[in-house]
């Protein structure tokens, strides 16, 4: 049986974002406890805009952490039952399916996040920490309050993520069909 490279590179990113989802919840946690107001459970609860911060949470969870870890059983299978090794642009193409498909995803969801729960924190009533802000509002001054605006960086993250995707396929394919 060959070492498998590129399943450690995989299970080791998948540990990480593990790692940094962990450290995520335990910041909501506490922050909602003792720091965050508008709290992120009224956020969640209001809807709205707030839908992105769950959007963002949840799609962290499932692409960041199980599916960069299930992405390693693809090169598990590979490179241990089927004997292959990555070489030349395969290799190269796997290192960009790692990169790029752990940048882009928490590029993707770590900003759904912020600009959700900042969005839906403004829609929230003064009283509770909000600013009571309509949906217009919210638009213009937080999902467009930066420079090009959240949407235009989420998606320029979501091809990002797209891309190490496509290139890593690509990579799996070169290696999966080639001669032992």
């Amino acid at each position: 049986m060959s070492e498998s490279k590129w399943t450690s590179r995989f299970i080791i990113a998948a540990i990480f974002q593990g790692a940094l989802a962990t450290a995520l919840t335990i910041y909501i946690v506490l922050g909602q406890i003792f720091w965050l107001k508008p709290e992120v459970s009224r956020v969640i609860a209001l809807g709205s805009a707030g839908n992105w911060f769950t959007l963002g949470y949840v799609t962290y969870l499932i692409v960041g952490v199980i599916g960069v870890a299930v992405t390693a059983l693809f090169y598990h299978y590979i490179e241990s039952t089927l004997g292959k090794s990555y070489t030349g642009a395969a290799n190269i193409l796997a290192w960009l399916h790692l990169i790029l498909m752990n940048v882009g995803i928490i590029g993707t969801t770590w900003l759904l996040m912020i600009s959700g729960y900042l969005g839906g924190a403004a829609m929230l009533p003064p009283e509770v920490g909000g600013k009571g802000w309509n949906a217009g509002q919210v638009h213009v001054n937080v999902f467009y309050g930066i420079p090009l605006g959240y949407p235009t960086w989420i998606s320029f993250f979501i091809i990002i993520l797209a891309v190490g995707v496509f290139l890593g396929g690509l990579g799996y394919l070169i290696t999966w069909t080639k001669k032992t």
